[in-house]
């Protein structure tokens, strides 16, 4: 089917109406100008469907609906900027080819399958389209998304996506949820940046190192016991799993005994984020 540089307008409705079409090879709309709803609902190509240069305008309604549609690929390479909103959900496409400045400010996606996005981007630039979808947040997009990194060998951008997929469930949660998910984003990021609990620990164990190697605690009983040693006694205090016999041959007064609660809570607190970001992760494909 060729529509290759053909202009059709109608503004009140389908400016091409093609739903459940189906194309032995390819749908060329490359240079396309449409004003008007491009209808492609149901439709069925077995090679590509291309936009090339296309301009697809309707504002305020549908400019491209796409859902339910299967093809090889879809291209919208070097189209101007969408006017109107676009339908690509329960599409299947192995190939999707668009710029990140095409889509326009409202997409449903909710069921779209693909297995390799063009150009490759930093997940950072396909983000953003995922925020547009009238339906809210979708897990669906975030994974595949992600598995599209994953095709390509890109885990660092596939573990972006997933942390961002968290951090837009945690505003669907109660108040109380979205508190252990804060917890869990600011010390390990979800278990996608599993370094940031070591960097915790670092920093703690450095002023629990300073804080009691300059203010010894008594011990428990005189002449029994281990030495002191300040680093490893805020490890004991730290790591809720290991006892390294310093915690309980001492006992910290005053304010140095409530630094002691706090490393026992916040080593605690990092022990648990961390167990549960390393099953989430793990529990993934």
């Amino acid at each position: 089917m060729d529509l290759e540089d053909a202009r059709i307008e109608n503004a009140d409705g389908d400016a091409l109406d093609a739903a459940r079409l189906t194309v032995g090879t390819v749908l060329n709309a490359g240079g396309l100008t449409a004003e008007g709803r491009v209808r492609l609902t149901g439709a069925k190509v077995a090679g590509w469907i291309s936009f090339i240069e296309a301009e697809l305008s309707n504002p305020g309604g549908v400019a491209l609906g796409i859902s339910s549609c299967e093809a090889t690929q879809l291209t919208l390479r070097d189209a101007q900027p969408v006017s109107g909103d676009v339908r690509m959900h329960y599409s299947t496409f192995k190939v999707i080819e668009a710029e990140p400045q095409v889509w326009p400010a409202t997409v449903r996606l909710e069921g779209l399958r693909y297995e390799a996005l063009t150009p490759r981007l930093p997940a950072a630039d396909r983000l953003a389209l995922l925020q547009r979808d009238v339906d809210g947040f979708v897990p669906h997009s975030y994974e595949q998304l992600a598995a599209s990194y994953r095709r390509v060998g890109d885990d660092v951008d596939a573990r972006a996506v997933q942390l961002a997929e968290q951090r837009r469930r945690r505003a669907t949660l109660p108040w109380y949820a979205k508190l252990w998910g804060c917890v869990q984003d600011v010390t390990v990021g979800y278990g996608f940046r599993p370094t940031r609990a070591g960097g915790w620990l670092l920093a703690l164990l450095l002023l629990g190192s300073a804080a009691y190697g300059l203010h010894h605690p008594p011990p428990l009983e005189h002449g029994k016991g281990p030495g002191f040693n300040a680093p490893v006694y805020t490890l004991d205090l730290l790591l809720p799993i290991m006892d390294f016999g310093q915690q309980a041959a001492f006992a910290p007064t005053g304010l140095y005994q409530w630094l002691s609660y706090l490393l026992i809570a916040v080593g605690w607190v990092l022990a648990t984020t961390v167990a549960a970001g390393i099953t989430r992760a793990l529990s993934r494909p």
